[in-house]
């Protein structure tokens, strides 16, 4: 038993949709989250400071005694988990694209064509695709860049027409196109507009890797004895810019839930 939090971090506040998943399966945890805020989309930044980014939050959540970190974003998990686990080798590193990649093998029948649509640095890793042939190379897979939509969704526009038709000028013809009936929501932001998918495209199987990471997470805590014994709601939420769109945002994802949350501004480069 370890009663330690659990150190989530993300580009933003799409890692709060798997915050949320976490609180009712695993009710005992408690967490430190951190959003980078003032440095949201990284999804159209250069590998190498995704790279800077993510060991300066990992080692921000290593300083507060974290038992685990688990990478809340598909375009970090996509550049950085490996250099994160070889930086921090006596701490579980959970990434966000394994169990989803995990998920697509497992339900994938022949006649399914599988899309992923994330950032266009995880579209251009090819990290899905990597996973999910590593476990079936004959899973047909295509990848979708959708660049807005992360900023549309910080802003909070989300019950829009302009989402909406932000959503279909990605994905009308990619879907048609390639068939497909399985998407990936390849972003933790993407699962706040999973109801907009929806309407849109009511064939779709959707797999929702935010849902996905929370059953890896029990996994390894119950493989390495490390579940909390005692309930703990002292959950700490951390951001690098507190706007007025971020607080709403925040509240739109708990909103059916009886968790509350309050965010710290905190500086990463006054980082102590």
């Amino acid at each position: 038993m370890d009663n330690r939090p659990i150190g989530f971090f993300d580009s933003g506040l799409g890692g709060l949709t798997c915050i949320s998943h976490l609180m009712k399966t695993l009710p005992n945890e408690r967490i430190i989250y951190f959003g980078d805020t003032a440095r949201t989309p990284y999804g159209s930044k250069a590998t190498s400071t995704i790279r800077g980014f993510s060991a300066q939050i990992a080692d921000f959540l290593v300083q507060r005694n974290v038992k685990m970190i688990v990478i809340a974003c598909n375009t970090v998990s996509s550049t950085s988990l490996e250099d994160l686990r070889e930086r921090y080798p006596d701490i579980p590193v959970l990434g966000i694209i394994e169990p989803a990649a995990a998920r697509v093998a497992e339900v994938w029948q022949e006649t399914n064509s599988v899309g992923i649509i994330g950032t266009k640095v995880t579209i251009r890793s090819k990290t899905h695709e990597r996973l999910i042939h590593r476990l079936n190379p004959r899973i047909p897979i295509h990848g979708m860049a959708c660049p807005v939509l992360v900023p549309l969704i910080e802003e909070g526009i989300i019950e829009h027409d302009i989402m909406d038709l932000s959503i279909r000028y990605y994905l009308d013809h990619f879907l048609s196109y390639h068939k497909i009936d399985t998407l990936v929501l390849g972003c933790t932001h993407y699962p706040l507009i999973r109801t907009n998918i929806e309407k849109l495209y009511p064939h779709l199987s959707i797999i929702n890797p935010s849902e996905e990471i929370v059953n890896s997470i029990e996994t390894e805590l119950l493989e390495r004895d490390l579940l909390a014994e005692t309930a703990s709601h002292d959950n700490t939420y951390y951001a690098s810019d507190l706007s007025e769109n971020f607080i709403n945002m925040i509240n739109r994802i708990f909103d059916q839930s009886e968790f509350r949350v309050a965010f710290k501004n905190f500086d990463l480069d006054n980082c102590k």
